[in-house]
C-alpha cells in the first residue's frame, strides 16, 4: 500500500494557504474534508466523504455541496487525486502519497492500488524513446476483480 509522503501537518499548513490565497475562509468543515482523506487509505465519492463526516461529526453542519467544491479545490492543488467513472463520477484519493498505479473493477468499482517497478521503467523507456519529458503518468487498468468473476 502506498504511503503518505507528507505529515499531516505539513499538508494542513499548505492547505490553509491553498484557502487564503483563494480567498476562502478556513473552516473546520473544511479540514475535516481533508483529514477524511489524509487518514483513510482508499478511494472516496464526495457522498462517501459527507457520509463519514456526518457519521463520525454528528453536531458538524457540512453540506454536500462544501464537499464538492473543496474536492476541486484539492484537486486543482495537487493535494488529492481522482479517478474518473465517466457517467458515475469520480472517487478521491490522498495525492501526495507513493506513486502507484490502479486496477479498476467495471462491475462493483473496486479499485485495487499496485506499484510495478518493470511498468514504471519501460514508461521511462517509451518517454526516453521518443525524446518525451515525461513529468508525470496515470495508469488505469479496467476490468472485472476476482470476486465479480467468482459470480458469474
Amino acid at each position: 500500500m502506498p504511503k503518505n509522503i507528507v505529515s499531516y501537518d505539513e499538508v494542513l499548513i499548505n492547505f490553509k494557504k491553498l484557502l487564503k490565497s483563494n480567498t476562502l475562509k478556513y473552516t473546520k468543515q473544511r479540514e475535516l474534508i481533508l483529514e477524511i482523506i489524509y487518514n483513510n487509505n482508499g478511494h472516496f465519492t464526495p457522498e462517501d466523504i459527507y457520509n463519514l463526516i456526518k457519521e463520525s461529526y454528528p453536531d458538524v453542519k457540512l453540506g454536500i455541496a462544501t464537499v464538492y467544491r473543496t474536492l476541486t479545490l484539492l484537486e486543482d492543488a495537487s493535494i488529492v487525486s481522482s479517478i474518473s467513472f465517466g457517467a458515475q463520477g469520480k472517487k478521491y484519493e490522498f495525492g501526495l502519497k507513493d506513486h502507484h498505479d490502479h486496477l479498476v473493477c467495471l462491475e462493483c468499482g473496486a479499485i485495487e492500488e499496485f506499484i510495478d517497478e518493470v511498468i514504471e521503467k519501460r514508461q521511462e523507456d517509451i518517454a526516453k524513446q521518443f525524446n518525451f519529458k515525461m513529468t508525470n503518468h496515470i495508469m488505469k487498468i479496467t476490468g472485472t476483480c476476482s470476486a465479480c468473476q467468482a459470480k458469474e
